[in-house]
């Protein structure tokens, strides 16, 4: 049973979509927020995989020498994971930026 959010936590909950699309690059807050959105996404997807990560240690550990057999989901869901894990930041995505020479 999920636990009920406060209203702090509400309160810096990102409003808008992890992505730079619509967003007007003159309007500060919404800039920012779009730039927040897109570095909590990539938080959440490294914490993801740590969670399965730890559960998977856990697996190993629990099940001994089955292992192979007993966590092999795990293990594919953590290689999934494993593609998306880096926290880039969110330059890589914002679309107005004059490379220098």
């Amino acid at each position: 049973m999920p636990t009920p959010e406060s209203a702090a936590f509400l309160a810096k909950k990102p409003k808008v979509p992890p992505t730079f699309d619509g967003v007007d690059y003159d309007d500060h807050e919404a800039l920012q927020a779009a730039r927040d959105s897109i570095i909590r996404e990539q938080w959440v997807k490294s914490m993801m995989a740590r969670l399965v990560r730890e559960e998977m240690g856990r697996c190993y550990w629990r099940e001994g020498v089955n292992h192979l057999e007993k966590c092999g989901p795990l293990r594919q869901r953590f290689l999934e994971l494993m593609k998306d894990t880096k926290v880039k930041g969110y330059l890589g995505e914002q679309g107005n930026i004059i490379p220098r020479n």
